[in-house]
């Protein structure tokens, strides 16, 4: 009898001496080695079946997450699935925290005025959560030619405010020269630099290099589609569009920020007065 007589691994070798197996969390980047074939490798994905390893040359297996399967610096373990991260709070298409159970807040008398449907659309689906937790109604105008006779008539007040966003507002153009006959500290017009509101939807979004350069002369919408080739009618269009968007990160920051300046503006009476 020598000291190397007997087989070392003979008998139940994953049953340890005293306690149980521990069992390990198979988290990405753990190295271990499979017991039965001796491939060795870090963790690159697991489910409640089976764990992925890849060893040193990029080689990938999978192994069923059995009992004392594995050896972890030389000893038996068990891998098990790791657990699910916690849950963060729920959040609404705009990045805001969703209010579970939201049952909508009283319209308040304050509004906020869009140029037009497509527009309204495209804010209720990013904004719509946010406007009904702060009792916020949004109308379209059909464009803003009469927008001081339509400020005029909306009687905004401290209490009554207004918030109108407009397409185009840029230096020189005939939207900035009727936002500037606006003065009332209770009405708040800003505007994002898009010839339409469909280019404040970012272009990757709809897996397009850019918007298209419409000649003038040529209705925008009809001329962006003839130029991407969409053989559809501007509704149609739109649809498409807005079906494509689902959070805020799909906007461009130039019409985000003026969303939210609106809202702020319209829900927050004591900051002008």
């Amino acid at each position: 009898m020598t000291r190397y007589d007997g087989d070392v691994l003979a008998g139940n070798w994953r049953r340890p001496l005293k306690g149980k197996i521990p069992q390990v969390p198979a988290e990405l980047d753990l190295v271990v080695e499979d017991a039965d074939s001796g491939f060795c490798g870090a963790v690159v994905g697991c489910d409640k079946e089976a764990v992925t390893l890849e060893d040193r040359f990029g080689r990938r297996r999978l192994f069923p997450l059995a009992p004392a399967a594995f050896l972890l610096e030389g000893k038996p373990v068990t891998l098990v699935r790791p657990a699910a991260a916690p849950r963060g709070p729920a959040r609404s298409a705009s990045g805001s925290i969703a209010v579970e159970g939201l049952r909508a807040r009283v319209a308040r008398e304050s509004r906020i005025y869009v140029e037009g449907v497509h527009d309204a659309a495209l804010v209720e689906k990013i904004w719509g959560h946010d406007l009904r937790v702060e009792g916020v109604v949004v109308e379209y105008l059909e464009g803003v030619d009469h927008l001081a006779a339509i400020v005029e008539e909306f009687g905004p007040s401290p209490d009554r405010r207004l918030g109108v966003l407009v397409d185009h507002l840029v230096a020189g153009s005939k939207e900035s020269r009727i936002a500037a006959q606006i003065t009332s500290p209770h009405v708040l017009v800003v505007g994002h630099p898009f010839v339409d509101i469909w280019a404040a939807v970012k272009p990757s979004v709809l897996r397009i290099p850019a918007w298209p350069s419409v000649p003038k002369g040529v209705p925008w919408k009809e001329g962006v589609i003839a130029a991407l080739g969409w053989r559809m009618e501007p509704a149609e269009a739109w649809k498409r569009i807005l079906g494509s968007v689902s959070s805020y990160a799909d906007l461009e920051p130039e019409l985000l920020g003026r969303v939210e300046e609106l809202i702020d503006f319209v829900t927050n009476p004591g900051d002008s007065d």
